[in-house]
């Protein structure tokens, strides 16, 4: 019985077993069935995705309809239970040489740095059967050309964590079901064309650890409040789109995991939060190119991890706080920006210039921060004695302090600054010698140009100069170091380059500096190279002697060299030696010295030379033939020498001219018929010489020609006539043009104006006709010399009455009398004597109109002495003029913030005002008794030819 009864046991414990086996495996078998359905549905979603873009680079050519893994296609993941997880297809995989910065100013601050096209990269309108795929997490595609608007069924991917499409066109809104990706920890749609205002829904996606809306220049609205609900948020990027308003308070209240914030490049204004201070481990802080006004808070010293801070292009003023010497990790510090950091195309709305105007100079804490690799502000109204202190400053790369107003001297402290290849300190107020330990022959940039230095430039004596910049790609100062190193050779206009060369800029010009050169130039012999670019600049300065032929003996060893010693003292004979020394010469000027001999014929060797001015010298002899053989040559600039004999046609030859002058020499013979082969030239002076003949008639066809000028020579015959070019003012003082000259009051009509250039002339300037139509065969007969010579004497005499009258009615004040009122004087600029209401009454005459100068819009300008040699100019409001007010103070709170050598500057505003009975009576007052602005008319010497200073920043740019 207990074997029977076991027997069954056995048997039925195998039935069960074999049971559960049979459901086990039923199951497995209902679910793989079912997993592979899913799968192939899912694989079925993914070949929709392909059929809906162009792939021309092959990117997606492994995803066929046979091939059932689809696991491990090309940019596909999936779970454990094949389930796709992530989708990651990046465009332009093969575009990383591609870096550059019109596209993406700072790339590495929230934006790629792929270009924008490229073959490996999925074009198209983004599949709806991607927001399917209900397993996944990762939904990365940037950098690719996709377009239209993000379909809505990707919104309702519950389970999605990721969603990166930057660097696309997607386009329209972002619409309200946005909140429904509520595990969404990265949206990233930088770069595309998204517009609209930034969606309450997406308030509810309180999981962000990084938001990307930047580079859309559509977004609006202002900031959601909101945004201090993402507690998670690492990193939010808002930047170059439209957003107004104000910055929210409450983000600086929810930022304790802030660790990069970007809202540069929109309309954004009012105050920058001081509660930002809160966000402890914020890195980078961009707010440059907005309307930010007021002062830099204070409490932005409490970011102790602070690496990068931008607030340059906004309008803030006061001073600069010394608290930011508390960020010990500051790299990058960027006060004022001259150069637009924004794209081309970008917010056109938002502020293109330089507005920030800063009081004081910069604290000696922020110089002396050990990590500080870049300070940035030029132009920013800085003043005062230039920072002496900068500590080890063993980090520090480029200092741009440019344009300000800061005197002393160059200090010592930058001998130890062995890392430093970029310092501009131009147009300050810098005086003093220069210290020999400068490491000037290391520097990339160095310019001192425009201040008051003195002494000699010495030969520097340095050390090894260190291998490139310390920054690595990886490090948030790199994009700013390629960013200012790009734009500055792009506003230097050096002649051009090949791609890979090193460029080296060395400027001393617009100082004092005296005595001799040094006998060698001051660049590192180990940057000496074939890919180097070297420009040494020493332009309008004292400096004597010879230029040494020695300072030439590096030249063949590099690729170019670019030589200004204009407006000095040198003297000697002319370089004869330097067509075989310097055959990489690109530029050479030496023009306003006292260089004498013949133009040497080894010029000829000077194959690269692309602009060459030896003009207001002591040069003499003939034009050699040799400068037919320069065919780079664009500019050429002769004049004002004792050069003689004939104009050589070869120059006719030069079919990269823009620019020939010849003016001012003592050249004979005729013009060469060659010239008009020159189809680049666009200037051409030939006056004050001893030329004959007939001017080129095909000169008159030359489209690109805008200043002809071939006066005071014995030119004759016909005038080949150009409407806009070729006129009798082009050709004054040549006695045969003798019609031209007589009736050139005369203008041609508009019809004739109209005219092809190449069209006769109108009647009126016609040569004279023969003789035997004319009595006498002279053009005009007694009677009518005589009736010519009467009216002119009579319209002379009408023009002197109606122009004093003129004057007078403009410069004579309506009102000299003062009233009893309150009167201010804001002093702008010490000028070393006092200035007072009262004491420029006194020095214009109570605005006695012998001293009027000028009359505009607003009123008169007069002269005045204030002190024995200080001359100034009061610029007076009219009368009447009361809708000029305001704008008469904005012009002095703007020009009493300007800085530049060719600009005036104001010195002091003042302004009276009495209570009156009415405010008629009080604007009349206001107005009678001055608004006056006072400014310092400055003697400007050795300045430069303008068409050759317009010409040269032109043709310079390659």
């Amino acid at each position: 019985m207990l074997r029977s009864s076991t027997i069954r046991w056995r048997w039925l414990h195998k039935t069960l077993i074999f049971s559960l086996v049979l459901d086990i495996s039923f199951r497995f078998l209902i679910f793989f069935a079912a997993a592979d359905d899913v799968a192939a549905f899912e694989r079925s979603l993914l070949l929709q995705f392909k059929q809906s873009v162009s792939d021309p680079g092959g990117l997606l050519s492994g995803w066929t309809a046979t091939d059932s893994g689809h696991c491990s296609w090309f940019g596909v993941s999936c779970n454990s239970g094949f389930r796709v997880s992530s989708l990651n297809i990046t465009g332009n995989s093969d575009a990383s040489s591609c870096y550059g910065f019109s596209q993406v100013p700072f790339p590495g601050y929230g934006f790629r740095s792929g270009c924008s096209v490229g073959s490996k990269r999925l074009v198209g309108i983004l599949s709806p059967a991607v927001g399917k795929l209900s397993e996944i997490r990762v939904l990365a595609l940037p950098l690719n050309g996709f377009y239209g608007e993000i379909p809505v069924e990707i919104f309702g991917l519950k389970k999605l964590e990721i969603l990166d499409l930057e660097g696309n066109s997607m386009s329209g809104n972002l619409p309200p079901e946005l909140g429904g990706l509520t595990n969404l920890r990265v949206l990233n749609l930088a770069s595309n064309k998204i517009s609209g205002q930034i969606p309450s829904s997406l308030s509810t996606c309180t999981q962000l650890e990084v938001l990307n809306l930047g580079g859309n220049h559509e977004i609006n609205g202002t900031i959601p409040g909101f945004m201090s609900n993402f507690t998670q948020l690492r990193e939010l990027y808002l930047g170059r789109n439209q957003l107004s308003g104000s910055i929210p308070i409450e983000i600086g209240d929810g930022c304790l995991n802030l660790e990069h914030l970007d809202l540069s490049g929109n309309l954004l204004r009012g105050d920058i939060p001081s509660n930002l201070g809160n966000c402890s481990r914020l890195q980078t802080l961009l707010l440059f190119s907005n309307l930010f006004d007021d002062i830099i808070p204070q409490d932005l010293g409490r970011l102790q991890k602070l690496q990068v801070l931008d607030v340059s292009r906004n309008s803030l003023s006061g001073q600069i706080p010394a608290t930011l010497g508390n960020c010990m990790e500051l790299n990058v510090l960027v006060l004022s920006n001259l150069y637009n950091p924004l794209p081309i195309g970008d917010n056109l709305n938002a502020t293109s210039d330089e507005s920030n105007y800063f009081q004081g100079g910069i604290p000696s804490s922020i110089t002396l921060l050990p990590k500080l690799k870049i300070l940035w502000a030029p132009g920013a109204t800085l003043e005062g004695a230039f920072p002496s202190e900068w500590g080890a400053c063993g980090n520090l790369e480029m200092v741009n302090l440019g344009q300000n107003f800061f005197s002393g001297e160059i200090p010592a402290a930058y001998e130890g600054c062995k890392n430093l290849h970029f310092l501009d300190l131009s147009s300050n107020k810098l005086s003093g010698r220069i210290n020999a330990k400068l490491q000037v022959p290391c520097m990339t940039v160095f310019d001192v140009s425009g201040n008051h230095l003195t002494g000699s430039i010495p030969r520097f004596v340095y050390d090894m100069c260190p291998r490139g910049s310390s920054s690595s790609r990886d490090e948030l100062s790199f994009p700013y170091s390629s960013f200012f190193t790009d734009r500055t050779w792009t506003a230097l206009s050096l002649p051009s380059f090949e791609s890979g060369d090193t460029s080296i800029f060395h400027n001393f010009g617009g100082n004092t500096f005296s005595g001799p050169l040094p006998s060698s130039l001051p660049i590192a012999a180990e940057r000496i190279g074939k890919q180097t670019v070297y420009a040494f600049l020493v332009g309008q300065n004292n400096l004597t002697g010879l230029i040494p032929r020695v300072l030439f003996g590096i030249c063949n060893g590099l690729n170019g060299l670019i030589a200004n010693f204009s407006n000095n003292g040198f003297s000697g004979e002319t370089l004869v030696e330097i067509g075989t020394s310097c055959r990489s010469l690109k530029l050479l000027d030496v023009a306003g010295n006292w260089i004498t001999g013949t133009i040497p014929l080894n010029f000829r060797y000077l194959a690269s030379l692309i602009s060459l001015d030896m003009s207001r010298n002591k040069l003499y002899g003939q034009i050699p033939e040799v400068f037919g053989q320069l065919k780079h040559l664009k500019y050429l600039s002769l004049a004002s020498n004792n050069l003689t004999g004939e104009i050589p046609s070869v120059l006719g030859q030069l079919y990269s001219l823009e620019v020939l002058n010849l003016s001012s020499n003592s050249l004979s013979g005729e013009i060469p018929k060659d010239i008009v082969n020159l189809h680049k030239l666009t200037v051409l002076l030939l006056n004050s010489n001893n030329l004959s003949g007939h001017i080129p008639s095909g000169l008159a066809n030359v489209t690109s020609l805008s200043t002809f000028n071939a006066s005071f020579n014995n030119l004759s015959g016909p005038i080949p006539w150009n409407d806009s070019i070729v006129q009798c003012d082009s050709v004054l003082g040549n006695p045969s043009f003798r019609n031209c000259q007589m009736l050139s009051l005369s203008v041609p009509s508009s019809d004739v104006q109209g005219q092809n250039a190449a069209a006769p002339p109108p009647p009126i300037f016609s040569p004279p006709e023969d003789g035997s139509k004319r009595s006498g065969g002279s053009g005009f007969n007694s009677i009518e010399i005589a009736s010519i010579t009467s009216a002119s004497a009579i319209v002379s005499v009408l023009l002197a009455l109606v122009v004093l009258f003129l004057y007078t009615r403009k410069c004579i004040p309506k009102n000299t009398g003062q009233g009893s009122g309150r009167r201010e004087v804001t002093v702008f600029i010490d000028i070393g004597v006092p200035l007072t209401f009262d004491g420029v009454m006194r020095a214009t005459g109570n605005f006695n109109a012998s001293n009027c100068i000028g009359s505009g819009g607003f009123g008169a300008t007069y002269k005045a002495e204030i002190s024995p040699g200080v001359l100034v100019a009061i610029k007076r409001l009219s009368v009447g003029r009361f809708q000029g007010i305001q704008q008469f103070h904005a012009e002095i709170k703007t020009l009493g913030r300007m800085r530049h050598p060719n600009l005036a500057h104001n010195e002091a505003s003042c302004t009276t005002a009495e209570t009156t009975p009415t405010s008629n009576l009080l604007a009349r007052h206001l107005m009678v008794d001055s608004i006056c602005c006072v400014e310092v008319l400055q003697e400007s010497s050795g300045i430069e030819d303008p068409i050759k200073k317009l010409v040269e920043e032109n043709l310079l740019k390659g």
